[in-house]
């Protein structure tokens, strides 16, 4: 029997780190300007489970106990509340992407802005480094997306890239752990902003493009991503954000996804 109670308690503490993780994610999100009411969300995938927080509350509200559980068919497993409409948009890019481990939906004011015109990402500092395939364009549509065909045809669009403008909408970001997520949902914004207010200067200067793959291997290693977090962290709790969390013990294990 202790065999089977040593399983299950490792078990459920895989479920609390996972919940943890996608409510610490949506803190970070809104702390850098994600938020929009109560819409946008961010999953991780573990195993054959998506956890993606509930409707109804804002992303710098969520708790561990606000994150649902659900197959990759979309089917709530665990969880309290209202489910949001778009789930289908996480489970069809976690089918087509198996080296997909969290996704993230919001409507950021940069990346939204650039979503609007036909203007493309420029490498002009670190931040658009991150995206050196570029950014993919969804424009079947500017709704919700609420079914498996949408949800497949914005993985589609998302092809193998990190990020995906959804024309009039919102932006799609993948990474193949959460960190690697939230740090390409934070760069975009920073390199769409950049470009805006460069552009009202002058004429942009970009990386010229066979300078990218280098930069980009140097800028974004794995050994950062740690660092990065426990950095995001330390913002949310001196911002008086961590209320409703975990303490501080558990917290190094809320990163990973």
């Amino acid at each position: 029997m202790r065999p089977r109670r040593s399983l299950r308690a490792k078990g459920d503490a895989a479920v609390s780190a996972a919940r943890e993780t996608v409510a610490w994610a949506s803190r970070i999100l809104a702390y850098y300007g994600h938020g929009d009411l109560t819409l946008g969300h961010v999953s991780i995938r573990a195993a054959d489970r998506v956890y993606m927080k509930r409707k109804g509350v804002g992303l710098e509200e969520v708790v561990p106990a606000d994150v649902q559980i659900f197959d990759l068919d979309g089917r709530k497993m665990d969880g309290d509340g209202g489910v949001h409409l778009e789930v289908p948009l996480h489970t069809e890019v976690y089918k087509a992407r198996p080296d997909v481990g969290a996704v993230i939906h919001t409507h950021p004011l940069w990346s939204l802005a650039l979503g609007a015109v036909e203007t493309p990402l420029r490498y002009l500092a670190h931040d658009a480094l991150l995206f050196p395939d570029g950014l993919g364009i969804f424009e079947e549509t500017s709704d919700l997306i609420t079914n498996v065909e949408t949800g497949g045809a914005v993985a589609q669009a998302l092809g193998s890239r990190r990020a995906v403008l959804m024309r009039n909408h919102g932006v799609l970001i993948v990474g193949r752990t959460v960190g690697w997520a939230v740090l390409a949902a934070l760069a975009l914004e920073r390199a769409v902003h950049l470009q805006s207010v460069a552009g009202s200067l002058g004429t942009l200067v970009p990386i010229p493009d066979r300078g990218v793959p280098a930069l980009h291997a140097s800028k974004y290693r794995e050994e950062f991503i740690e660092e990065y977090w426990e950095y995001w962290l330390r913002c949310l709790r001196r911002a008086g954000l961590n209320d409703g969390m975990p303490a501080r013990p558990r917290e190094r294990r809320s990163r990973g996804g």
